[in-house]
Formats: structure tokens, C-alpha cells, sequence
């Protein structure tokens, strides 16, 4: 009896060794259970993970934080009905003319506890009714404060309380290859979030605006994105969605996003002055080709050439004349076009700038005095979509 006994003592003490030593190396062996449903299937639970802990590699923390911020917006246009719909004749030959309004749906970043909202110009464009709609549910009405054509953006302004506000990041900053999520409403299924990588920086040449300097990503952006987000992943705005390049409507990888730091720009001259003040010096700019290059006999390799001043333009004033190639606005290269109005835009009117030139085979340098830049409507092209 007492052999028995001893036995038993042995085995309990190593049973509760191994399980120890189980315990401690291979915890997760102990916390699967097996259930039996109806006594028929045996299955493996995994343990009840903490809600309040982010698994590896979740981006739910950033979206937690930004998408506060992030609105829908749904707004409406009356419809223009013919000045003869209600002849008689007309509606025989032509029917009844639709009267229902025109509804149209968008994003918008909260970018000031104030009730101030960035989105994009061809969300809110000739809308009668602008409609906010809050993550939390709550609606307001959303009065336009400015709108910038330019670049596609607008600034939108609303009266509620406890407004949640977007952190503004660098995006200076960005590289090719981080990580970032879009958030809106896409297809106003309701907001979503989306992840990809920055694909490329400052695309331009597109078509979409008159000034471009596009953050291109590969996170799916839809017909209901435009005027989202584009945030890090510490939660910060770093470009405001705005258009995609899609055959067939929807997203196909390529997306573009204005970047923060020029939508700042744009926010803070609406907000402050009613406007964008942008500089201007009335040339007709042309990409230097050598064609072009021996039509007004000029030796510059690079740099953009003027095929055209306007007559007492800031420009002329200066003494630039057509067939001048200029290579740089201050500090900054003029390569292309594109570069050379978004430098020209970025000057101060009234103020004196250096600029650097090419006149035929001698280099120079003149004092432009910019004036302010006339207002131009938004350009488009059939493959480059703005999601509505």
C-alpha cells in the first residue's frame, strides 16, 4: 500500500513538471481548448486576444485617429429645366423634362476644431445644399467659405461643438514605398479606410489641375473619395484625395492626392484673405524642344523657353522677350512648364524675384516684379478621373 502510494506521489509530482514547464515555454498550448459542438465537431478556440492591444502589423491605431476627422459630404443642385418645358409642343416632341435635383457625393477633412473643411472644388461646385455628415453621426450644414480652382480644393466651414481636428503631418517628408491609408466614403457605402503605399511624388504634367504636385498612391480610392483623407501611419493628414486613373470607374491602383502642404497654403489664403494670392508675369511658356530652340536661335540645353509676352505684362515690364529660355525662378529650377508656373505661383505679388535666363547665346538675369494671377477654371481629361 504504502509502494502505491509513493507511486502516485511520483506521477502527480511529474505531471505538474511538465505542466509547468508546458506553461512557461509553450503558454499558448495550454490556453486551446477543444470544444465540442453538440458532441459531434471538435474544434480549436485561439485565446480571447485584449481589444484595447492592436494585433501585429494593424493599422487600426492611425485609422482610429484620423477617422474622427474625416467626413462625408452629400450635396444638391436644382435641375435646369429647358425655358420651353412647359410648352405643350415641346413636351410632345421632347417628353417631361426631369425636375428632380442633382445629388452628388464627396469627402471632407475637419482641419480646425472651428468647423473648417478641406475638400475638393468639383465636390462642392455649383451645389445649391451642402450636407456634412460626422463619423459620429451628426449632420450639419456646410457653408462654402472659398474655393480655389487651381488646385481643385475648397474650404468648407461648419457650427457644431467638440469638433474633432485633423493633425497636419509633412508632407515634405514623404518617400516612395510609406505606408498610408485613405479614408472617405466611397460609393457612400459609409466610411471605409483603405491602405497602400506612396507609389510616386510630385506627378504633374496630368491634365487634372493648373498646378499639380500629386502624391500617387496605391490605396484604392473610389467615386466618393475625393476631398478624404490621406494619412500616415501615425494618424496624420498628409494629402487630401482627389483623383484616380481608371477605365473603368473604379480604382485600379493609381490614385493622387493634393499634399498638405499645399492644401495649407490654399486654406490659409481662403480663410484669411478670400482668396489665393498667386504670382503671375504674363508669358506663354512652351517646353524648350530643338525645333523651338533653332526657330529663335537660342543655345540653351535646358530651362523653358517663351514663345510669347503679354504687351505691359509684369514680364515685359522686365524686359523678357519672346525666344528667352528661363532656367530658374530664385532658387529654383525651371526643367519644364509645370515647374515653371509653380514657381511663378509661388511668388509674392508686388514683390521682386531673380529671375535667370538664356537669350540666345548669352545668360542673364532680370528682377520680375509679379502681379496677381487672374482666376482660370479647373482642366480636365477623360482618363484622368475626379471620383465624385
Amino acid at each position: 500500500m504504502k509502494r502505491t502510494w509513493l507511486l502516485f506521489a511520483q506521477a502527480v509530482t511529474v505531471l505538474l513538471a511538465a505542466y509547468f514547464v508546458v506553461a512557461t515555454l509553450k503558454p499558448e498550448w495550454i490556453h486551446k481548448r477543444a470544444t465540442s459542438l453538440g458532441g459531434v465537431v471538435s474544434i480549436v478556440e485561439a485565446p480571447a486576444g485584449n481589444p484595447n492591444i492592436p494585433t501585429a502589423g494593424s493599422l487600426s491605431v492611425p485609422a482610429k485617429k484620423a477617422s474622427p476627422a474625416v467626413v462625408s459630404i452629400n450635396t444638391s443642385k436644382a435641375a435646369q429645366r429647358h425655358p420651353r418645358s412647359n410648352d405643350p409642343w415641346f413636351r410632345f416632341f421632347f417628353g417631361d423634362q426631369d425636375d428632380q435635383p442633382q445629388v452628388g457625393l464627396g469627402s471632407g477633412v475637419i482641419v480646425s476644431a472651428d468647423g473648417y473643411i478641406l475638400t475638393n472644388n468639383h465636390v462642392v461646385e455649383g451645389a445649391d445644399e451642402i450636407e456634412v455628415t460626422l463619423n459620429d453621426s451628426r449632420h450639419a450644414r456646410g457653408k462654402v467659405i472659398g474655393t480655389d480652382p487651381d488646385t481643385d480644393l475648397a474650404v468648407l466651414k461648419i457650427e457644431l461643438d467638440k469638433l474633432p481636428a485633423i493633425v497636419l503631418g509633412d508632407s515634405d517628408a514623404l518617400q516612395v514605398g510609406d505606408q498610408v491609408l485613405a479614408i472617405g466614403n466611397p460609393f457612400g457605402v459609409g466610411q471605409t479606410v483603405t491602405s497602400g503605399i506612396v507609389s510616386a511624388l510630385g506627378r504633374n504634367q496630368l491634365g487634372i489641375n493648373n498646378f499639380e504636385n500629386f502624391i500617387q498612391t496605391d490605396a484604392a480610392i473610389n467615386p466618393g473619395n475625393s476631398g478624404g483623407a490621406l494619412i500616415d501611419v501615425n494618424g496624420n493628414l498628409q494629402g487630401i484625395n482627389t483623383a484616380i486613373y481608371s477605365r473603368s470607374g473604379g480604382s485600379m491602383g493609381i490614385g493622387f492626392a493634393i499634399p498638405v502642404s499645399m492644401a495649407k497654403i490654399v486654406l490659409e489664403g481662403i480663410v484669411k484673405e478670400g482668396q489665393v494670392r498667386r504670382g503671375w508675369i504674363g508669358v506663354e511658356p512652351n517646353e524648350l524642344s530643338p525645333e523651338l530652340a533653332e526657330t529663335f536661335g537660342v543655345k540653351a540645353n535646358a530651362g523653358v523657353i517663351i514663345t510669347g509676352v503679354l504687351q505691359n505684362g509684369p514680364a515685359a515690364k522686365a524686359g523678357i522677350r519672346p525666344g528667352d529660355v528661363i532656367t530658374s525662378v530664385g532658387e529654383k529650377k525651371t526643367d519644364n512648364v509645370q515647374a515653371l508656373l509653380t514657381a511663378v505661383a509661388g511668388l509674392k505679388p508686388g514683390s521682386t524675384a531673380r529671375f535667370a535666363l538664356q537669350r540666345g547665346s548669352d545668360k542673364m538675369e532680370l528682377d520680375v516684379m509679379p502681379g496677381l494671377r487672374p482666376k482660370s477654371p479647373v482642366r480636365q481629361v477623360p482618363n484622368q478621373q475626379q471620383p465624385e
